[in-house]
């Protein structure tokens, strides 16, 4: 750990030998001299803007000393040299080095009476704000999150211009020491939730967060690993962000992560867009229903077909169109799984496909092997129309993990229904049940929120698309 002491010589050998100056070629260490005065900045090559520290050099060389060496001398310093928006007189050698790993610049002098000065010149490689990919809309801004923390919390702060948004850093990870803002607004958030939040934030113990939120999520949500619900929501987009801290939520951002974590989540929120939110009410409300009913058959349409072919005694004559006219060569349990497996087999040749050809890639493909499973008997129309209606009405939400949750449930429904029947089937909706009751949220937030703790008001406001009224804030 780097050692600021009085004795100047003493000092930089600490910080070459912290930094490892001379075994990295972008750790660039600066010596300058003026008037028998010495002094030496230390940053990374590609976190500092040129053009200011070409300026912040040319200004250095032209002084007679560099502090008189006297307790306070680098505060001084700074206050009547440096002009650079963000500068920090410091002796603690943690914060030094968190601050030069991540893009500021070290200035240490021999008048500086054991002190360093720390100038925030960073200027982060990151692209230009665009369309969220995820979480796109069909009016509405076109500007999303980025990988740089601090373009992020701009496009939050454009949208809410109150002197209550809070913005709460803290620092996840031994190694990393990733940057984490937790964005309130206080006097709306619950601060008990917020306290909460912050404190098992900061007793995280992990080594890195290198893949940004997801690494965060796994870190706050050790246990339940067997349920395969999403403990979190997360969105690309400014607007629904800074709707969520309106409504009195409170949100996560990471450094190198282009999202937001909404927080306090239940399983009601993930059936909310944004497009919800960009038409009239009435239209609103008319597409978050369609949805909800399109999605939630997912778990029970395949299930439910097999359950009823497979007991067709009981079927009324006017359901018997349901019947298939052949069976196929494969048993009708195992051409569901087939088709189940054929999807994803699929979808993952369309991630990995270059992007000019992964649409036609996934339509032809899936026309192709469709066709010809029907016609060498692997697989019914059927099988094939209902698994298409399944694979469609997975993309009315955006969500990754909840359709995969839906996806599981839907495969332990179809194994249960084929090896017990109606037992099976009635036993599998218990198990889903009980996985939804059981499930908790960060914090220990209600899952089912605002089923459980009853709120009718807000559970009203999850069907139906409400007219936004003057003291009322809308968001997604």
């Amino acid at each position: 750990m780097i050692n600021i002491t009085a004795d100047y010589g003493a000092t930089v050998r600490s910080v070459d030998e912290t930094l490892l100056v001379d075994r990295n070629f972008d750790m660039i260490k600066r010596d300058i001299s003026a008037n028998g005065h010495s002094a030496v900045l230390f940053y990374i090559d590609g976190f500092i803007k040129g053009g200011e520290l070409q300026k912040l050099l040319m200004f250095l060389v032209g002084l007679d000393d560099f502090g008189d060496g006297q307790p306070g001398a680098a505060s001084r310093f700074a206050a009547v040299h440096l002009p650079d928006v963000e500068v920090d007189v410091t002796t603690n050698g943690e914060d030094i080095v968190r601050s030069v790993l991540g893009g500021c610049c070290l200035m240490i002098s021999d008048g500086f009476a054991g002190e360093a000065i720390v100038i925030d010149l960073r200027s982060y490689p990151s692209r230009d704000t665009q369309d969220a990919e995820n979480d796109r809309v069909m009016r509405g801004a076109r500007d999303g999150f980025v990988e740089t923390l601090i373009f992020n919390t701009a496009l939050i702060r454009r949208r809410i211009r109150d002197t209550r948004l809070t913005m709460k850093y803290v620092s996840v990870g031994k190694e990393s020491k990733t940057d984490v803002v937790v964005a309130y607004i206080d006097g709306k958030a619950d601060p008990k939730f917020v306290s909460r939040l912050v404190s098992q934030l900061e007793s995280i113990e992990v080594d890195a967060l290198p893949l940004g939120h997801q690494s965060l999520t796994e870190a706050l949500c050790r246990r339940q690993w067997y349920n395969p619900f999403p403990k979190v929501r997360l969105t690309e987009r400014p607007d629904a962000t800074s709707a969520h801290l309106l409504e009195g939520g409170v949100a996560v951002l990471c450094d190198t992560s282009p999202e937001a974590m909404l927080l306090p989540t239940s399983v009601f929120d993930f059936l909310q867009e944004t497009n919800d939110f960009y038409f009239p009410p009435f239209t609103g409300s008319y597409l978050r229903i369609i949805r909800m009913l399109v999605f939630a058959s997912t778990v029970f349409i395949t299930p439910l077909w097999y359950l009823l072919i497979t007991h067709s005694a009981y079927l009324p004559e006017w359901l018997r169109f349901i019947l298939p006219n052949e069976l196929g060569s494969l048993p009708i349990i195992v051409q569901l799984f087939l088709t189940e497996f054929a999807l994803d087999v699929l979808k993952l040749a369309s991630l990995t496909t270059p992007s000019t050809m992964s649409n036609s890639l996934s339509i032809i493909g899936g026309l192709l092997l469709g066709d010809f499973a029907i016609e060498t008997g692997w697989l019914i129309p059927e099988v094939i129309f209902y698994m298409a209606f399944t694979a469609i009405s997975n993309f009315t939400q955006s969500n990754y993990e909840l359709g995969y949750a839906f996806k599981y449930f839907r495969l332990m429904l179809l194994a249960l229904t084929a090896l017990f029947g109606v037992w099976g089937f009635a036993a599998g909706l218990i198990i889903i049940l009980v996985l939804l009751l059981t499930m908790r949220g960060v914090c220990g937030w209600s899952y089912l929120y605002p089923l459980i703790p009853w709120n009718g008001r807000a559970l009203g406001r999850l069907f139906l698309r409400k007219k936004k009224r003057k003291k009322e804030s809308g968001g997604s």
